[in-house]
């Protein structure tokens, strides 16, 4: 696995606009949730704390013209020299199981950049309050965004995935993710 290094003009201007597009939800919802409860704030996603150690993902994934399939991730996280390292099996239903590795450096305070291995080009994830959005290009040439939100007691966080192709949905994920 190649060492990650964030490089400003590293990503494509489809693939910048597809993760301004993507985040400009997440910071809508945000804004409208912190000026709605201003005496509980929710624990804010911090991307290495959740992710080392051991998690587990279970849910549903939804393709296009085709029956929903059950999808179980395992991971086991841990930081080197100051990256995330992520490595995870993932197994669905109908399909031979197969192992990823995740690669994350910080960069800002609450965003993050790197790689994964069924991905081409960069990784990008940024934490808004709970909810971490993460967008990439699969080595498919689809591009994903997930959505994974931390639940209020910190050990679980939902992830909504949309795969797109050619600008349209053809595939969610809806998964809980548990640190165990």
């Amino acid at each position: 696995m190649a060492k990650m290094h964030y490089r400003a003009g590293c990503m494509s201007p489809r693939l910048t606009r597809a993760l301004r597009l993507a985040l400009i939800p997440v910071a809508a919802c945000s804004a409208l949730a912190a000026s709605a409860a201003p005496s509980q704030s929710a624990p804010s996603f911090d991307a290495v704390a959740f992710f080392t150690g051991n998690t587990t993902g279970e849910g549903t994934l939804k393709k296009m013209f085709s029956a929903a399939q059950v999808v179980r991730v395992t991971g086991r996280g841990r930081v080197e020299g100051g990256v995330l390292v992520l490595d995870q099996t993932v197994s669905i239903t109908g399909e031979p199981r197969r192992e990823r590795q995740w690669r994350l450096r910080a960069g800002a305070p609450g965003r993050w950049s790197g790689t994964l291995s069924d991905a081409k080009g960069p990784v990008l994830a940024q934490a808004s309050g709970a909810v971490l959005t993460i967008a990439y290009t699969s080595d498919e040439g689809m591009g994903i965004t997930q959505t994974v939100t931390l639940a209020p007691d910190g050990n679980s966080a939902r992830n909504r995935m949309k795969i797109r192709k050619l600008g349209m949905t053809v595939a969610t994920i809806d998964e809980t993710i548990t640190r165990d």
